[in-house]
């Protein structure tokens, strides 16, 4: 089998990694295939759609209702009481229609009115409240950061206690929702930044960075996983796919990667580290960052096995078997919070957005991986996934010289243990069909002797009358000679 047709199933055309509106920018899956911007711009759409919709809606049943109470001014007694019942309905119609408008259209950076918060009777906001160590370092940090630019960086920290002062009340809010006023905060700061304080792209991408890890720190507990959501759902589906595949071997995912050597064999451990820290982070962009190490990680490995830069093809194949061997805790949850609160210019374009889009694909292709993926029959995929065999080890013979003997002799007993398995497999299928032949056989014989019974039955007859001497019959028995007596004679 060529090299070639051993990719089929793995090889995903950089092409398919872009947005597929074609501006040029990373696509993602959980935005249908679209980048930030064009999955925004859809988004909207869609609202604005919903919107008039909705407003269609309330007017035709304003108008139903005014017909309503048209023809029942003809009623006698009951005037008063329907008026009263129309305005009320009038009116909660009107407010009704008055507060979707809002909540769409309302700006997602803009805090509620100071009526609004007085009325709420809630606990302190967020930021009011006990600080983890965690985040009164973080804010000590964004505090210092922002020092150095003067008037523009108490602007800024105005606007993100304002932001996080809002998020606070939209808590009950969906968590698509909760990220579209994220990514409307984002947006808005940095054209901000652009047009008023004319502040230069690069400083402003530095300050996006801390605004990002300064407001994510505060919301993490709030917005990672939320139970509003199905995250932890796919979390457990995805870590039970992860295990049931645990069989794979790098020779069926075509990987470029030799961990017989110890440098490769360090970097392949690092990368699984890197990728199981993930889960440990808290912004968006340390997640990130521990997704692009462990791909640098990769990288380091195809090269120092085959002693050239490695391809996009190389890499693909090999983070899947480093997802598959390090099995990282709740990927999807992380996946998705990267999605819906990082800095979409970092999804977007640079190698944090090309490593993040290449993990998205090899979830994607773990999920639907299948025989023809791996080139391997249904037969022997659906054995393995069962857990009755597992591939074949490494032979003996292949084994270099310098191999760990221990390691030989670990591949020998698995060896072992793997045909042992097959033939404790035989032995009980062969004692389930002997087992069956027996219940079958003892069932025929059974069968077969009741069908004579039935049709030969048993009689059973009185005993006859006994036997009477010989002689009782004989009625002149006294006039019969004496029997003879035997005679000794002399002589």
């Amino acid at each position: 089998m060529s090299l070639k047709s051993e990719r089929r199933g793995i090889h995903v055309d950089q092409s398919e990694l872009l947005c597929k509106k074609g501006c040029g920018y990373y696509g993602n899956p959980a935005w249908q295939g679209f980048c930030s911007k064009c999955w925004r711009e859809e988004y909207h759409k869609a609202r604005q759609k919903q919107i008039q919709e909705d407003w269609e809606l309330a007017e035709r049943l304003q108008r139903e209702e005014e017909e309503a109470f048209a023809s029942s001014q003809s009623s006698h007694g009951a005037q008063s009481l329907t008026f009263s019942k129309f305005e009320e309905k009038k009116t909660n119609e009107k407010t009704r229609k008055v507060t979707t408008v809002k909540k769409f259209f309302s700006a997602s950076s803009r805090v509620g009115s100071k009526k609004e918060i007085q009325e709420t009777k809630a606990p302190s906001p967020s930021i009011n409240r006990q600080t983890s160590i965690e985040t009164d370092r973080v804010s000590k940090e964004f505090i210092e950061f922002l020092k150095t630019f003067h008037k523009t960086g108490q602007e800024i920290y105005k606007q993100t206690k304002m932001f996080l002062e809002a998020m606070h009340y939209k808590r009950d809010l969906s968590i698509e929702e909760q990220s579209e006023c994220t990514q409307d905060f984002y947006q808005n700061v940095a054209e901000r930044m652009q047009t008023r304080g004319k502040v230069p792209p690069e400083r402003v991408e530095k300050i996006m960075d801390q605004i990002e890890k300064y407001i994510m720190t505060r919301l993490y507990k709030y917005v990672f996983c939320p139970e509003t959501t199905d995250d932890e759902k796919k979390d457990l589906a995805i870590q039970k796919r992860i295990r049931a595949l645990h069989w794979v071997t790098p020779q069926m995912l075509c990987v470029p990667v030799n961990e017989e050597i110890p440098e490769v064999s360090d970097m392949v451990v690092k990368a699984i580290t890197d990728i199981i820290e993930m889960d440990s982070k808290r912004v968006p962009r340390d997640k990130l960052a521990c997704i692009t190490k462990c791909s640098k990680h990769i990288f380091n490995a195809i090269k120092i096995t085959k002693n050239e830069p490695a391809s996009a093809d190389d890499f693909l194949p090999t983070l899947i078997y480093i997802v598959l061997k390090g099995n990282p805790p709740r990927l999807q949850s992380n996946i998705q919070y990267i999605t819906r609160f990082c800095n979409p210019s970092r999804l977007m374009t640079g190698e944090d957005g090309y490593y993040f889009t290449n993990l998205c694909c090899a979830v994607a292709f773990i999920e639907k991986l299948d025989a023809q993926s791996l080139n391997l029959s249904q037969e022997d995929f659906d054995r393995y996934m069962s857990g009755q065999t597992s591939p074949r080890k490494q032979e003996s013979e292949n084994w270099s010289p310098d191999a760990c003997l221990g390691v030989k002799q670990m591949y020998k007993n698995l060896d072992l243990l793997s045909q042992l398995n097959e033939r404790q497999e035989r032995i009980m299928n062969e004692a389930k069909k002997l087992e069956k032949d027996l219940i079958d056989w003892t069932d025929g014989i059974a069968k077969e002797v009741q069908d004579i019974v039935e049709k030969y039955p048993l009689e059973i007859k009185p005993p006859n009358q006994s036997l009477a001497a010989i002689d009782s019959e004989n009625v002149e028995n006294d006039k019969l000679p004496p029997p003879l007596q035997p005679q000794v004679y002399a002589g």
